[in-house]
Formats: C-alpha cells, sequence, structure tokens
C-alpha cells in the first residue's frame, strides 16, 4: 500500500493531478504523522502553517485508512469546497472508490411541512418573501438534496427562508406527515452510509448537545474524527453548551401554536385571546431592555424595576398557555409540539427567576428588535472531553493557529485535551525574504483618543508607497468609522468599508478593483483569501484583546482569579495572540506572495507580554523605519510599479 509520502511526493499521484504542484516537505510530513497516529489509535493535535496544504495532508491519510471518517470544517463555505474540490480530487489520488455524503444542519434544508404552512398562512411572510413561494414549490418537486444553496436567486436574508425550514423546536419528526420525503433525514441517511462525511463545527457540536439531552443523533458513528479549523473550536462549543432562549423564538412559538389550535382544537373558548396577551407579555420584556445592542451581566439587567415586572408577567402569561396545552395537547401532533417547547421555555425562564448557580453564567444579549437569554458554562473543558470521550473514536485537530509562544498548553487546557500529543509544522513560505514586519514608532497609547488618528497619519504613507492594495483590519467598529473618514480624506484610491456592502461583495470589488483599500473589523481577520499583489499589505490597528466589558469574558477572568490565576497572562493574552495570527495569515497566500504587516500597538515593543506575541508569529524582519518598507519593495523586482 502507499504511504501518504508516496501520494504527495514529487512523483505521486497528486503531482499528476494538479498543474503546478509543488511538493511541501511539511505537508508530507503532516500526512505521515496523521497516519502513524490513526495506525496507533490515537489523537493529535496539529498546527500547520500558512502554505502547509493541510486539507490534503488530512485527506490522504484518512482515505487510506479504511475507517469510518467525519470531518468537521469551520464554516459551511469550507464545507462545500472540501466536499466539491478537494475530496474529489483527493479520492482520485489515492484510487479508492469511497462513498461520500456531504451533511450540514437542519436550517439548510427545505422543510415540506413549513413550506405548506407558508403557502397555506402566507401572512407571516412580506410581499417579497410571498413572492417567492411558487418558485421555490416549483423547485422543491425537482430537487433532489433540499439544499437551499440551491436558489442562488433568493437573497439570504429573505424571510421566506427561516419559514421554510424547520427548528429543533417545531420540528414533527416521525410524527410529520412528510417524515418519508424530509431532506433532513435523507441527508442524515446518506451520510449514515458513507465511508466519509463532510460536517460543519456548528452541525458537530449540535450533535454533542441532543447526544447529551437524550435526543438521539445528527451524526452517525466514526472511528476517526477530523476537525479543520479547530481553533475555532472552544468558543463554538462555549455556545453549544450554553441554553439559549430568544424573544424570535417565544413569538414563534405564539405563532405556531396559533397555527396548531386553529388546525387541530378551535373550539377552545379564551384561547387566543390568551394568546395574545402571551405575545404582549413577550413584546413588553422586550422593551424592558436598553434598546442598544450589547451584552451584559443577567444579574445587572434583572435588578431593574421593569424587567422583573415584565419578567414576571411573561412567566404568568406562559404559565396559562402551559396549563390549556396540557390539558388539549393529545389532539393533535402539532399541539403536543407546542406543548413540549412551552414547558422547555418555561423552565429556562424559571432559571432566570432564581440565584445564580456557579458553574453557569446567565447573561442577556440586545440584537437588534430582540434579546436572547444565554446560560453558559463557566468551563467548557470537562463537558467537551467528556463529549468526546462517547464518541469512542480517534481525533485530528488542526488549524495555522493553535500554539501560542510556540506551545499548545492553552489550546489543550480549554477543550481538555491536554494527554493529547500536539506538533507544529512552520509555513513553507519563506517569511524572511517574502515580508516584512513594520512596527512604527513614536504612536500613543492605544487606549487613548488620539490612538486612531495618529495610527492614520502613520498608515497613509505606507498606503501611499503600496499604491493602496491593502486590507486595514481594526478592533473595533468605532475605530473602523472613525479612520475610514480620515482614510478617505488622505488617499485618492478606493476605500471599501465593511458595512457598506455584504461581506463577499466587499471581498470581490476588492480583488477586482486595482489600488483599492479595505477596512473591515473581526469577520476580515479570518477566513479571506487574496493571492497575488491585488493584497500587498496588511494594516492591523491593535492587538486584539476582547472587550473586558463582555459579560462571559468577565465572569471567566474573576473566576480564575478567585482560584489565584493570572487571567490576563492565562487567557486574555492567548486568546489576542490566537486572533492576531489569523489576522497575521491573510499577508501570504501564495509562495510568490510577498507584503508588508504593520501593527500600529506600540505594547509590542514597551510591554513584556509583547514578547508572547512576537514570538508566536513566522520569523519575520522587523523595522520602525518606512525607509525599510520602500527598500523592501524595491528589493523585489516585480514590485518596481510599486513606488
Amino acid at each position: 500500500m502507499q504511504t501518504p509520502a508516496d501520494i504527495l511526493g514529487e512523483h505521486g499521484a497528486i503531482a499528476g493531478l494538479v498543474p503546478d504542484f509543488t511538493v511541501r516537505p511539511q505537508q508530507v510530513e503532516m500526512a505521515e504523522a496523521i497516519r502513524e497516529a490513526i495506525d496507533n489509535g490515537e489523537s493529535l493535535i496539529c498546527e500547520a502553517g500558512t502554505g502547509t496544504g493541510k486539507t490534503f495532508a488530512y485527506l490522504v491519510p484518512a482515505l487510506q485508512s479504511g475507517y469510518k471518517v467525519i470531518i468537521s470544517t469551520g464554516t459551511k463555505h469550507l464545507q462545500d469546497q472540501l466536499f466539491t474540490r478537494d475530496l474529489p480530487l483527493v479520492r482520485k489520488a489515492v484510487g479508492r472508490a469511497l462513498n461520500v455524503a456531504l451533511l450540514k444542519g437542519r436550517a439548510n434544508y427545505l422543510c415540506l411541512h413549513r413550506l405548506k404552512q407558508a403557502e397555506t398562512d402566507p401572512r407571516r411572510l412580506d410581499k417579497q418573501g410571498r413572492s417567492y413561494l411558487a418558485d421555490i414549490r416549483a423547485w422543491s418537486q425537482r430537487t433532489s438534496s433540499g439544499d437551499l444553496a440551491e436558489l442562488t436567486h433568493i437573497p439570504e436574508d429573505a424571510s421566506v427562508r427561516p419559514a421554510c425550514v424547520s427548528t429543533v423546536d417545531n420540528c414533527l419528526n416521525q410524527d410529520c406527515d412528510f417524515y418519508d420525503d424530509c431532506f433532513v433525514f435523507r441527508a442524515r441517511r446518506r451520510a449514515a452510509d458513507a465511508d466519509l462525511a463532510v460536517v460543519n463545527h456548528h452541525l458537530f457540536l449540535a450533535d454533542m448537545v441532543l447526544k447529551e439531552a437524550g435526543y438521539g443523533e445528527l451524526l452517525p458513528s466514526a472511528e476517526v474524527v477530523i476537525f479543520d479549523e479547530a481553533h475555532q473550536l472552544p468558543e463554538l462549543a462555549s455556545q453549544f453548551f450554553s441554553e439559549t432562549l430568544g424573544s424570535r423564538q417565544l413569538l414563534e412559538l405564539v405563532s405556531d401554536t396559533r397555527t396548531a389550535y386553529f388546525e387541530e382544537a378551535a373550539d377552545l373558548p379564551g384561547f387566543p385571546e390568551m394568546l395574545d396577551q402571551f405575545q404582549k407579555a413577550i413584546r413588553d420584556l422586550v422593551l424592558s431592555f436598553p434598546r442598544e445592542d450589547s451584552r451584559a451581566a443577567w444579574a445587572g439587567i434583572k435588578e431593574k424595576e421593569e424587567v422583573a415586572a415584565a419578567l414576571s408577567v411573561l412567566l404568568e402569561k406562559m404559565a396559562g398557555v402551559h396549563k390549556v396545552l396540557e390539558d388539549f395537547a393529545a389532539r393533535g401532533k402539532a399541539l403536543d409540539n407546542c406543548h413540549k417547547r412551552v414547558v422547555a421555555a418555561s423552565a429556562l425562564l424559571d432559571r432566570f427567576n432564581e440565584r445564580e448557580e456557579d458553574e453557569f453564567i446567565r447573561w442577556v444579549e440586545i440584537r437588534g428588535k430582540g434579546f436572547y437569554l444565554h446560560q453558559t458554562p463557566l468551563d467548557i473543558a470537562g463537558v467537551f472531553r467528556s463529549r468526546m470521550e462517547e464518541f469512542e473514536c480517534m481525533n485530528v485537530f488542526t488549524s495555522a493557529t493553535l500554539s501560542v509562544n510556540r506551545q499548545f498548553d492553552y489550546f489543550s487546557a480549554r477543550l481538555g485535551l491536554e494527554e493529547v500529543e500536539a506538533r507544529g509544522w512552520d509555513s513553507p513560505f519563506d517569511f524572511k525574504a517574502q515580508s516584512l514586519l513594520y512596527l512604527p514608532r513614536g504612536l500613543p497609547d492605544p487606549r487613548s483618543v488620539e490612538f486612531t488618528g495618529a495610527l492614520v497619519e502613520k498608515a497613509v504613507p505606507l498606503l501611499q508607497l503600496t499604491r493602496g492594495r491593502a486590507f486595514f483590519l481594526f478592533t473595533s467598529h468605532r475605530a473602523l468609522r472613525q479612520a475610514a473618514g480620515l482614510i478617505g480624506e488622505a488617499l485618492d484610491y478606493p476605500i471599501l468599508v465593511q458595512g457598506d456592502a455584504p461581506r463577499t461583495e466587499l471581498l470581490e470589488t476588492f480583488r477586482s478593483t486595482p489600488h483599492s483599500v479595505l477596512l473591515g473589523t473581526s469577520s476580515f481577520w479570518e477566513g479571506v483569501d487574496v493571492r497575488g499583489q491585488a493584497l500587498s499589505c496588511v494594516i492591523i490597528d491593535k492587538l486584539p484583546f476582547a472587550s473586558p466589558g463582555d459579560p462571559v469574558l468577565n465572569a471567566r477572568l474573576t473566576r480564575m482569579e478567585e482560584q489565584g490565576g493570572n487571567p490576563f497572562l492565562e487567557y486574555q493574552v492567548p486568546e489576542a495572540v490566537l486572533a492576531l495570527k489569523q489576522g497575521i495569515g491573510r499577508l501570504l497566500r501564495d509562495s510568490s506572495d510577498y507584503g508588508v504587516l504593520m501593527i500600529g500597538d506600540p505594547r509590542l515593543r514597551t510591554r513584556p507580554y509583547g514578547r508572547i506575541f512576537l514570538n508566536s508569529l513566522p520569523e519575520m524582519a522587523h523595522t520602525g523605519e518606512l525607509r525599510d518598507v520602500e527598500a523592501f519593495f524595491r528589493g523585489h523586482a516585480a514590485t518596481k510599479d510599486h513606488i
């Protein structure tokens, strides 16, 4: 049998299938390490620097193993890319006729029951949403997957999309009249029969939560699970192991209960009026919260008199609806489903009305015209480890950003993986030759009001030198907005600002518009790939420390301090290092790329912890002088048009 090195080597099958394929020793070593771990029945943590080609490095040993494999990716976009582009190529190279499947969360698939409801009662939709119903019905009769991604002409934010998919709350499962034709369960059956299934982290973690609650499972069993973009897991796991109840969820419960009432029990006197009161109580609780988008500890919010009063009324009205449904739920499947949802929502609201529990963080999120109540575990390591042990499989965790100061302790500890071996491979790119780290001198403290203006003054000469072709990344929306106005006045190049257009549209405009400058916040720090000299410069305003006002972060830092730890060095610095590494990863995406990274935060030089950040970055030459940047570009023969 061929080894991964045979497949990925100079004369291997991959080289024959991929034009201009370059053999990368790091890729081969990583593939061999994963193969060895699988052969030995062990798990492995792998950090692979930018350009390693980690997808091929784990796909080759996974396909060669003969085991049932699940690959979990960070996003649906990466999931689709892996399934449609990378997996077919590697499967051909390995030469095994494997049965593979793509599985997404239920919100990606058309629900025939919900579609029928929307057609029966189109008042739930706006005018535009109603106009798409006929198209969706026609498509439903010819699609084999039911994946809403096929409906490219319907906007992502169209009201008809959420109206035509099911949720864990409203799915009728085997009681549904359309169960035999259900696209969700068809996709799950295909995944169960596959040798390799491609999922995403959201679906994998949702499966963990369902199994723990005793509600069955979403994913098939597997012998090997590979987590790509594994750096996302700690934060996502924290979200999924939380219990959440939102105003939209409650209003949908009212709407679904009303529909179920008219379909299955329209003779209950006074029940529609009870639902009206329930709905009003939800809206009154929404109005009792602050109007601006925010996240706050529940302990402080619930002390406000108007919030406490509104919550009390909501619990009272919900209890009335609960009592009626308890007596009449047996009349129909939909009423029974609504009864179960009221029970679950009441139980969580009751906990928010009680004393805080030490192992949980209770907090409220105000977003748009609604709210979300969250109960989040203080520590997810034990929960994640115990859930993974239930899978009884080998695990591979891989990403370009898992280590801090060349150590994996922080990532391992957050997920309870201290006993798992960790290995790292540097990027095959020559960062010393291809990049330069510019740390301009003379900038004020990043917390001062003068900082953003001073940063722009330092950035403008650099952007003039590179003639745009830059990402300018910020740690806050406020700083982005302030800088956007200043840069627009100082430069004649096209300025693209996050929020002015959808993210994908901004990226396409950036790629197709010479000399443009794109200003973005956290969503542009990760998962953005611009090759070539369209991107010659990445500017980062500050070290990306999370806001200390965040209720979850604040609670965790407080707990660490109570236990005698150093929350700044043990939590805040490592988190910021990993975020910074993601932002820096935008600069070089190919072996022929080159460019300058500018970081405006003077604390890299002036604070002891700055050394931890610098030690965590690829080996790059540093400078504080713009003339060195100019010399760097001059040194690249292909960049004469820059200066």
